[in-house]
């Protein structure tokens, strides 16, 4: 019995139902697996497009109904109740619709409130997910930080979560803000990419509060948290491998960290030291990269670039000290948390604690106020 007739088979009624069955892979061309993965790429970039479509409407909708509730709030001036209705309302209106709850609603009205101009929502914000949205109102008080935010989930793919972890990490006061000499030692559009994938600090707050004290743990520290490490490096960098042993010579070394960039095509070879910044670290730091040159780049690769990550450094000393190097190499520090600091002179200007206090308590009524909910 043939592969067809064997799908044949009789029901109760006596008549034979056929099953598909799929064919031999020896039935089709030479040139179906091209075809295959043509409507296969068709399928998936239409799906994709689709679910763009339906979110940006989604959130141009939401952008909608919060201007509707602004202007009639302004206008008619009435309070949280009239949203607690209409969110009653609409959700007897749509039955199973979701996403009209009173807090979601206040969501819209800030939304609206957040982006008068709907020429920008569309443009930008509504090529993210609603809860990326909500996390910059959350998170954000201009519209300037909120865009550029917006845009570099938009380019980077960000999750949610991730949005919000660069958020709190300050990612925008860190981004391609280490010293490098990329633009001297790359051509421009290999440069401009290296330099924004570069920051300045680096923030290794998952290392928690661990001793750091040599090179070695600090190197411990990152690959036992590898895939945060990715995360605080940026959108690109594969990890290679650490302590990788490159012979030169009679003599061998070892490089801390090896990462390959994707769209950059090249190795990126990671120095950590523990301490200030020294211009002789540059010199270990060019041997490695001219050795992953010579043993391990293909070809195709570009040339190696060589990241050193110092606990601190002088800008200016850094800047001289690239000067006399051809090969692309960026400093930059390494810290476990982000403060935000004054500078000496207005940090020394303002009051104390004590101070605020004593003058609350000598005002009119001082005292009375204290836990009255104004």
């Amino acid at each position: 019995m043939n592969e067809v007739d064997a799908s044949l088979e009789p029901n109760p009624s006596g008549a034979q139902a056929r099953f598909p069955v799929r064919p031999a892979k020896a039935a089709v061309p030479d040139w179906y697996p091209e075809l295959l993965d043509a409507v296969a790429d068709c399928v998936r970039t239409g799906r994709q497009r689709a679910l763009s479509a339906a979110n940006q409407e989604l959130v141009s909708t939401y952008w909608a109904v919060g201007a509707e509730i602004l202007a009639r709030q302004d206008a008619e001036g009435w309070g949280a109740r009239v949203i607690d209705r209409l969110s009653a309302d609409l959700r007897e209106r749509f039955p199973g619709t979701s996403g009209f709850s009173p807090r979601n609603l206040k969501y819209m009205r800030a939304f609206a409130a957040a982006w008068p101009d709907l020429a920008i929502v569309q443009r930008t914000v509504a090529r993210l997910p609603w809860r990326h949205n909500v996390a910059l109102l959350d998170k954000l008080d201009t519209a300037d930080l909120r865009l550029w935010y917006a845009q570099a989930a938009i380019d980077q793919g960000w999750s949610r979560d991730v949005l919000v972890h660069h958020i709190d990490g300050r990612f925008h006061e860190r981004a391609g803000r280490a010293v490098t000499n990329f633009t001297r030692t790359l051509p421009p559009p290999d440069s401009d990419l290296a330099q924004q994938s570069t920051r300045d600090p680096y923030l290794f707050d998952f290392v928690g509060n661990a001793d750091i004290r040599r090179e070695r743990d600090l190197e411990r520290a990152l690959i036992d948290h590898v895939e945060k490490f990715l995360l605080e490096l940026g959108q690109g960098f594969a990890f290679v491998g650490k302590q990788i042993h490159l012979e030169i010579g009679d003599a061998d070394f070892y490089t801390d960290l090896l990462f390959y960039h994707l769209k950059l095509r090249c190795f990126v070879v990671i120095e950590l030291k523990v301490g200030d910044f020294d211009p002789s670290f540059l010199g270990q730091l060019g041997t490695y990269m001219s050795a992953v040159d010579d043993l391990l780049r293909h070809p195709d690769d570009k040339p190696t670039i060589g990241l050193l990550l110092c606990k601190t450094k002088n800008n200016v000393v850094a800047e001289y000290a690239l000067r006399g190097y051809t090969a692309p190499i960026g400093v930059a520090e390494w810290k476990t948390a982000i403060t935000k600091s004054l500078p000496a002179e207005l940090e020394s200007s303002l009051p104390t604690v004590e101070e605020l206090e004593a003058e609350l308590a000598d005002e009119p009524g001082g005292e009375t106020s204290k836990g009255e909910d104004k």
